[in-house]
């Protein structure tokens, strides 16, 4: 199988059939995860799905970016109030290593009733085009997350999106939505100081950046997926989340 194809096969086994031996046979044995409330190990994931399976919770996939040996999914988990949150949003990395999934990292984050710009956490435009501009999708989202995200030169926003279509719940429409809603966040006391990415999966007009940042002292983690068209930015999604102190294997979140 293809690592696209060996990453659905266990999102099947996990949270459609709720299948614990068809999930061991998809990983390693030392299976390495990120969450930090999942054991790391095989036998921690195999755990977990009777779980899910007695919740009642249910994922829908959205959008699967592939790159060499990494899978992103960007999907919506419903009847989640075990895990957190009635809906949660989630992004979902896994590596693959001669056949096996052999890691998995991922972030969380309730999707609310109403949003600012009107759209959803992961609803808007899901087909992959333009795989020939991979690269230069990437490297243009790559600059506008040190420029802009990480502050070295956040006044060449406007040089890298015309349209920004903003999926975030808490911002406006636009780069204009995005500064304003930044600095109203700063604001009230969330400071960002450091934003640096970690993981970089791109396909065509989609690039997905994790990041490990700081906010007023604390560590979080922000999940990004940009949608580019004509060499600039038009669609924005999240996943953001603070990451906690204390986890039940030592892996980090990243």
């Amino acid at each position: 199988m293809s690592p696209k194809e060996l990453v659905i096969a266990l999102f099947t086994a996990a949270f459609a059939d709720h299948d614990p031996e068809a999930a061991r046979q998809l990983v390693t044995p030392d299976y390495i995860q990120h969450n930090p409330q999942i054991p790391t190990g095989a036998e921690g994931l195999v755990g977990l799905i009777p779980l899910v399976a007695q919740s009642g919770m249910t994922a829908t996939t959205h959008r699967i970016i592939t790159e060499g040996d990494l899978v992103v999914l960007h999907s919506t988990f419903n009847n989640a109030d075990a895990f957190g949150a009635p809906t949660l949003a989630a992004f979902d990395i896994f590596r693959v290593e001669d056949g096996k999934v052999a890691e998995h990292w991922d972030n969380l984050q309730p999707v609310p009733d109403t949003t600012v710009s009107g759209r959803g956490m992961t609803d808007g435009a899901t087909e992959i085009t333009d795989l020939d501009k991979t690269e230069e999708n990437k490297a243009l989202v790559l600059g506008f997350v040190r420029d802009v995200l990480g502050g070295a030169a956040p006044e060449k926003a406007p040089m890298y999106s015309e349209v920004y279509m903003q999926h975030n719940p808490m911002l406006a429409e636009g780069i204009d939505g995005l500064m304003e809603g930044t600095k109203a966040w700063a604001e009230q006391g969330n400071v960002i100081t450091k934003f640096e990415p970690q993981i970089v999966v791109a396909e065509g007009n989609f690039v997905f950046v994790a990041s490990n940042a700081t906010v007023s002292g604390k560590p979080w983690a922000f999940f990004d997926l940009w949608r580019v068209e004509d060499g600039k930015i038009v669609e924005h999604w999240d996943v953001v989340s603070p990451t906690p102190a204390e986890m039940v294997h030592g892996n980090g979140k990243f």
